[in-house]
């Protein structure tokens, strides 16, 4: 960007407002000190200062300043004014300079009237508590003695100041008390008793009365005060008590003629008066700046955005360099579709200036080094950006998690928290959202609001997934919905009654449940055993084929980028490892899912006559034989692999459903056998796999390393004949497109380029690390998935114990007044647990999910975000009370 230094300022702010642009620092070596509209900057910053204190002090009084609206309507109120640079800064100057003048004024006026209205009142109730002493004490004695007696416990109270009696007499003379009086706070009075009683040794007899109502100190704090008066018959004694006094900032008031209540009246009505036009005085200064701060509050904000957009503004000016001639030149990036719009906003701000178009926008024709990176979102896509974001920005071009972040994210969570009732709450709730969601743009929000305002449409897909989720589970607040019926009847309807067909088979494919789960498992005895079952294996599915996916967008990136050294090294064996070992476990799941075991049992079942016919001999202590699938006689001893027609090896042949845990650990542990076989050949297959497998992890390991190592030596050989030392090796290295060697352009290349020195050692080590977590991760990430099953199981366990103790046994009860209490206790758990803390939880779990065991599988997360220079994004951040 090459713009002239008398349209600088304009041309600025224009690309401000479009906000389009990130510029670069041309000007690394100075600092900020060094700038070129460092004074400007310094003007902005004490503008700003002063604009704080003016807020401050209308927020003193109480006053709300008035807001300025959107960016939007301010930055064209703005335009539509047409001042220029200089006018902006002057007129505004002149403006604070004076409001903060007159408020300092009025300040320091405020201050002094307020000392001396306070003075006058501590002085009106001392004198206040002082008159009432003398007209209680109707029987004072005129001469008192040298010792200070302590008064009686039923002459003296903490409410009024009473007088001891004291020796009237000291060798025929009357000896008169000189006395103190002030005022002190009363959280100081047990501290300011002690020392004065430690100082003056007892020679001093002091008494506290409270003042009922609360005074105003000095910053303006209503305290409670208490009223003193001290007697002593010493000049230094009153020295010492003065130095007490000032010590604890208390304030002595002159009380003369203390034994004369006439006069004290007198004073009390003098001071009184005095008082009141104090107050009066007080008033009309407090009224003035009550008036000054309506007058400024409408405009404070405003003042505010405008010396933040000329502060950004000049920053942005400084990160140009002026080294042509009388223009400033600027380097940056800018979105391609935005390069038009650009040059236009240049236009027009040197037309509204009236100068020549003399600035231009072209790209650099230069090596530069890696483009920040920037996504057009929406209202529904921001939120998974933002996921996505707090993990780690993506490359420049790299694959974006956050689309696919925006499908699976809500599905696992509905997989966790599967309930129709629970998931109808939560879409309810999100409905909300969205139905008032320019509540979101609205300003004073509180920044948990935001969140779940930006959050909304992700909050209602998660609502969808857990109510579909709930269908599948059948779960509504832990009950079974019979939807379509059940396909199980139980005849007798008590415990342990065994459930029976409708109608059809065990198997018949014409009478499978229509959707979900069969209500009837619900009640079932082994319901435990068949939810978990079936969620641990729908777990581990979900699972790998979102691990398999995570891989297959590292294959995708690595031939985007032109890397076939990371494609073949990397991407091809991580995908054959995966695929040979956990694909075939997805399969196996499958395959078991599809057979008809009771089909296949019955063929390796000993139960069959003599014509063929099954389930038609029965072996007992007469029958003592009967025959297989095959024709041929058997007994109790025959074992099953002898009985079974399928001869697929193994205990079972073929017959007996295996236990898919022990097969899958066999693979590895007893490689060539499978006890309970599946299909023909399974244990061959096993092998061959497991070959694969083993022989993914040295390909993964050493390939890449060796290959970088002899690559870097021809380069080497190369580069020593022809390398020119006045050209440097400053700007070499992988352009935008992914041009360039293999070497360079490997994700894991750590920087060896031409000219640097190859250490075979970091990159080998670099490479085991990763051998290491991916095929270490890949078991533990499996296992990582059970989390779905577990929080699932969790999740309608604690719905079904709410359920029963809170509501079912209320019910039972047959009482509307205990039903209506269960009801509330139901609800009340239901929403803390439930609705909130369990919510949170497989939040949170879905999200671990995304950011380890699939994100790592391909996303590098080492870019970094688009921040163009935008009015629009600085201005939302300018807040007064920031």
């Amino acid at each position: 960007v090459i713009i002239g230094e008398d349209a600088s300022h304009a041309c600025i702010r224009e690309l401000g407002q479009l906000g389009c642009i990130q510029f670069t620092d041309l000007n690394p070596d100075l600092t900020p000190f060094q700038r070129r509209y460092v004074a400007y900057i310094k003007r902005c910053d004490e503008m700003e200062r002063k604009i704080r204190y003016i807020h401050g002090e209308v927020a003193k009084l109480n006053i709300p300043c008035q807001q300025v609206g959107s960016v939007d309507y301010f930055l064209e109120q703005q335009n539509s004014k047409g001042e220029t640079q200089f006018s902006i800064l002057e007129n505004l100057e002149i403006k604070l300079d004076s409001h903060e003048k007159q408020f300092l004024d009025l300040n320091k006026y405020n201050a002094k009237l307020t000392e001396e209205f306070n003075g006058k009142v501590e002085l009106h109730h001392t004198l206040e508590k002082v008159r009432d002493v003398f007209m209680a004490e109707t029987n004072l004695n005129n001469q008192i003695g040298l010792e200070i007696q302590q008064n009686d416990n039923d002459n003296s109270n903490a409410g009024d100041i009473g007088m001891v009696d004291m020796n009237p007499m000291m060798g025929g003379r009357e000896i008169a008390f000189t006395n103190i009086t002030g005022v002190l706070l009363a959280t100081d009075k047990a501290r300011f008793e002690r020392m004065l009683f430690r100082a003056t040794r007892g020679n001093a007899y002091a008494r506290f009365s409270t003042i009922e109502e609360l005074l105003v100190d000095s910053n303006g704090e209503e305290v409670q005060k208490v009223v003193f008066i001290v007697f002593f018959k010493s000049a230094s004694i009153e020295a010492k008590i003065k130095r007490i006094c000032d010590a604890f900032n208390a304030h002595r008031y002159d009380v003369p003629n203390i034994d004369r209540p006439r006069d004290v009246q007198a004073q009390i009505e003098s001071n009184f008066r005095e008082l009141e036009d104090a107050k009066r005085i007080l008033d009309k200064n407090t009224e003035s700046r009550v008036r000054m701060g309506i007058d400024v509050a409408q405009y404070v904000e405003e003042w505010l955005w405008v010396v933040r957009r000329e502060k950004t503004t000049y920053h942005t000016l400084n990160l140009f360099r002026s080294d042509v001639g009388n223009f400033l030149r600027g380097q940056g990036w800018i979105l391609k579709d935005s390069v038009g719009n650009a040059r236009n906003a240049l236009d027009k701000a040197q037309g509204q200036l009236n100068l020549p178009n003399t600035s231009m926008i072209e790209p650099v024709m230069e090596i530069w080094p890696t483009p920040p990176t920037h996504f057009r979102t929406n209202k529904f896509t921001d939120a998974y950006q933002e996921f996505v974001n707090t993990y780690g920005i993506p490359r420049y071009r790299e694959i974006n998690p956050a689309l696919f972040t925006a499908a699976t994210f809500p599905f696992l969570f509905g997989v966790m928290y599967g309930d129709v009732g629970h998931g109808s709450c939560l879409v309810i709730g999100a409905s909300y959202l969205i139905l008032t969601e320019k509540r979101a743009e609205e300003r004073g929000l509180d920044e948990m609001m935001k969140g779940m305002y930006g959050a909304r449409y992700m909050l209602f897909m998660m609502g969808i997934y857990s109510v579909y989720c709930g269908l599948v589970y059948d779960d509504f607040f832990s009950l079974a919905m019979n939807l379509f019926g059940s396909n199980y009847n139980y005849v007798d309807r008590e415990t342990g009654d065994e459930a029976e067909f409708v109608q059809g088979e065990y198997g018949d494919s014409e009478f499978v449940y229509p959707f979900g789960v069969d209500p009837a498992w619900h009640i079932a005895n082994n319901e435990l055993l068949f939810f978990n079952s079936m969620k641990m294996k729908m777990s581990v599915v979900l699972g790998i084929i979102q691990m398999t996916i995570g891989i297959v967008l590292k294959g995708i990136n690595t031939i985007y980028f032109g890397s076939y050294l990371d494609f073949f090294c990397e991407f091809v064996p991580m995908i054959l490892f995966d695929v040979g070992f956990f694909g075939y476990m997805v399969i196996l799941i499958f395959v078991k899912w599809t057979i008809n075991w009771d089909e296949r049992m019955q063929k390796g079942s000993c139960n069959y006559d003599n014509l063929g016919n099954p389930a038609n001999c029965e072996l007992s202590d007469s029958n003592l034989s009967c025959y297989d699938y095959n024709g041929n006689a058997c007994d109790a001893n025959t074992e099953v692999a002898d009985k079974c027609p399928l001869d697929y090896g193994g205990t079972g042949d073929g017959c007996q459903p295996p236990n898919l845990i022990t097969t899958l650990i066999n693979i590895a542990l007893a490689p060539g056998s499978v006890d309970e076989p599946m299909y023909e050949g399974q244990a061959g297959v096993q092998t061959f796999l497991l070959l694969v497998a083993f022989m993914c992890v040295p390909w993964l390991l050493c390939i890449k390393p060796c290959y970088m190592k002899h690559t870097f030596k021809k380069v080497n050989v190369k580069s020593d004949n022809a390398f020119n030392p006045l050209l440097g090796n400053d700007e070499e290295g992988s352009s935008e497109n992914g041009s360039g060697n293999q070497l360079t352009n490997s994700s894991d290349a750590h920087g060896h380029g031409d000219g640097e020195e190859f250490d075979f050692g970091e990159v080998f080590i670099h490479q085991a690390i990763e051998t290491i977590e991916f095929v270490l991760g890949m078991v533990s990430n499996t296992a990582s998935y059970l989390r779905l099953w577990a929080l699932s199981l969790a999740h309608s366990e604690l719905a079904t114990v709410f359920w029963s103790k809170a509501m079912l046994s209320m019910i039972n009860t047959g009482n509307p007044v205990m039903v209506y209490c269960g009801y509330a206790v139901f609800a009340a758990v239901s929403f803390a647990v439930l609705l909130c803390m369990d919510l949170l939880e497989c939040f949170l779990h879905a999200l671990r999910l995304h950011w380890v065991e699939f994100q790592n599988k391909f996303f590098k997360a080492d870019g970094y975000r688009f921040q163009p220079f935008d009015f629009k994004a600085i201005l939302d951040k300018a807040h007064l009370d920031a």
